[in-house]
């Protein structure tokens, strides 16, 4: 009953409510020329922001299909793979949870081909805002450069979820946020992709504290 609610039944529901909601909110770009960098600059990419902030970005990014989005193969990740095709991305299925990638080949395939792959780095297990090595990783096999973004909203609701998953109320102000890209050299070590980790993390909360105080 969950497969079928997940794959058939919520998707399309889901795609018109977020398109409904969305539509009645009031958008702020913080650096405009980051963003034309993200939507227009050809080559490979890889994108990256917090699973707290996935509801509007998922929306704002809608329809270009150009971005393949790494989920994770859980039950519950059916429902956002279902959901984000609906929106116009590619889905590869995997994780990013630790040190493991079950998605890794296709990812470096994607990349490779001077493709554009989406990774949520603090997975769909977390620990909360702490990037995991996976998209590290991947910038460091395939020379491709990290983006972060992220966004926040004025008011908002914020779930009690291991995230603590952002939710613009209607009609709310939403303001985005891009960080400058992140290079992982060819040759890093451990402990190079420890320090890239800890850049990662620190930017993405960088940028988010930003947009909580515009």
């Amino acid at each position: 009953m969950k497969a079928f609610l997940f794959n058939t039944v919520l998707p399309p529901i889901l795609w018109v409510v977020i398109h409904l909601w969305c539509m009645t909110l009031r958008k702020e770009v913080l650096n405009p020329e980051i963003e034309r960098d993200l939507r227009e600059k050809p080559g490979k990419a890889l994108y990256t922001f917090w699973h707290s902030h996935l509801f509007y970005i998922f929306y704002h990014f809608r329809g270009l299909h150009k971005y393949h989005m790494l989920v994770s193969p859980s039950k519950d990740g059916d429902l956002i793979a279902n959901v984000g095709k609906m929106f116009g991305y590619k889905v590869v299925r995997g994780s990013s949870f630790k040190r493991t990638l079950p998605g890794t080949r296709e990812c470096i395939g994607l990349l490779k081909k001077d493709l554009k792959v989406v990774i949520i780095p603090d997975g769909s297990r977390g620990p909360r805002h702490v990037a995991q090595a996976g998209s590290v990783q991947l910038a460091r096999i395939t020379g491709a450069p990290i983006y972060t973004l992220t966004y926040d909203a004025h008011p908002k609701y914020e779930f009690s979820s291991w995230d603590r998953f952002i939710l613009p109320l209607p009609f709310s102000k939403v303001t985005l946020n891009y960080g400058p890209p992140i290079t992982v050299p060819r040759d890093a070590d451990q402990e190079t992709i420890r320090q890239k980790q800890d850049e990662l993390t620190d930017l993405l909360n960088q940028i988010t504290q930003t947009c909580e105080r515009s």
